[in-house]
C-alpha cells in the first residue's frame, strides 16, 4: 500500500508591503538570511544551487509573476516550491508551499531517510523558517 504525503503548506502574513516581501524572498544575499545560502536570480529558467543540510542542491526556476509567485524545482527527488504573496491592505500574505513528494516510503538518498521522515522533518523545519526566520528578515528595520 501506497502512502501519499500532501504538499507542505505555510502561510503568514507579514507586516510589510509586497516590495519589500518580494525582495526579501527573491533577491540571493535577502533570502540566504533567511532559508539557505544560494545563487538564485528571479528568471525563469536559471539554474542555481541551495546549500542544504543535506549538501549542495541543484534547482531551477521554474515560473516568475512577480510580485505575486515565484515557483522553482529543488534537488533531483521531485521536489517543487513556491512562494506565493498577496498584498493585504499594508501587509502581505506569504505562503510556501513544498510539494512533489514520493511514496512515503521512498528513501531520499541525500537524507538516507524515508520521504515520510523528512517530510515531518521539513514540516517543522518550514514552520520555524517561514514563522521566525522570514519574519524577522521582512520585519527587522
Amino acid at each position: 500500500m501506497t502512502e501519499k504525503l500532501q504538499n507542505i503548506v505555510k502561510t503568514i502574513t507579514l507586516n510589510a508591503p509586497i516590495e519589500k516581501v518580494w525582495e526579501r524572498v527573491t533577491e540571493a544575499e535577502q533570502l540566504a538570511l533567511w532559508l539557505m545560502p544560494n545563487d538564485f536570480k528571479p528568471m525563469v529558467g536559471h539554474e542555481f544551487t541551495i546549500q542544504s543540510p543535506f549538501g549542495p542542491s541543484p534547482c531551477k526556476v521554474e515560473q516568475v509573476d512577480a510580485p505575486n509567485f515565484v515557483r522553482f524545482a529543488w534537488d533531483t527527488d521531485g521536489w517543487f516550491v513556491t512562494f506565493e504573496l498577496k498584498e493585504v491592505g499594508e501587509k502581505t500574505e506569504f505562503t510556501l508551499t513544498h510539494g512533489g513528494w514520493k511514496d512515503a516510503s521512498h528513501i531520499v538518498p541525500k537524507a538516507k531517510m524515508s520521504v515520510k521522515d523528512v517530510h515531518k522533518n521539513m514540516d517543522g523545519g518550514w514552520s520555524m523558517i517561514i514563522g521566525q526566520k522570514l519574519k524577522e528578515a521582512v520585519e527587522a528595520e
